[in-house]
């Protein structure tokens, strides 16, 4: 989780090469946030670092970091998350949503059955799937999986923490109302 007032744009999955690059795994739409002379930050404690160099490779970015100048200081950076500051955050299209938004929400039926509550979002390649850690006795306990699709997420309403969904046949492993 994000420390509060922060948001995640990528993760760094190791190290490249010998002198200090980065695997980043990007959590942004919007790449420009990797390019040479911006400002990140690094893990829960916010080390600021800036970007000296970036490239995109096979779906993720090779990054050269400030500080950073050799393979074993790149991998002692393994795991760690890239944030910036919730004020730095580019402004969405209306229906859009940042996954903090969506992550904590209470999912519920058009009818206002509880479903239980977004624990994460999976980021596929047409569209997001959002993960529901059930309530109690629903579906057998198990995980829900919704697509993040307009016929199947009805509302979104952040201030009343909310996401009403249209359950389709096969979202639940029970029958639905």
């Amino acid at each position: 989780m994000a420390p509060d007032g922060y948001l995640a744009v990528g993760r760094i999955l190791g190290a490249h090469g010998l002198l200090g690059e980065v695997k980043v795994e990007s959590h942004t739409d919007f790449d420009a946030r990797f390019s040479p002379g911006k400002q990140l930050l690094i893990g829960n404690e916010l080390t600021p670092v800036e970007i000296e160099s970036s490239r995109p490779h096979k779906g993720i970015f090779l990054i050269q970091l400030s500080d950073v100048a050799d393979r074993g200081s790149a991998e002692e950076l393994y795991g760690e998350w890239l944030y910036i500051p919730e004020e730095a955050a580019m402004e969405l299209d209306a229906g859009s949503y940042w996954v903090h938004d969506i992550v904590g929400l209470t999912a519920q039926t058009e009818k206002g059955r509880r479903l239980g509550e977004v624990v994460d979002v999976l980021f596929t390649g047409a569209n997001e799937v959002y993960i529901i850690r059930p309530a109690a006795g629903v579906n057998r306990d198990k995980d829900i999986l919704i697509p993040a699709l307009a016929e199947v997420v009805r509302a979104v309403d952040i201030e009343a923490g909310t996401l009403t969904v249209r359950l389709q046949p096969g979202l639940l492993d029970e029958a639905v109302e």
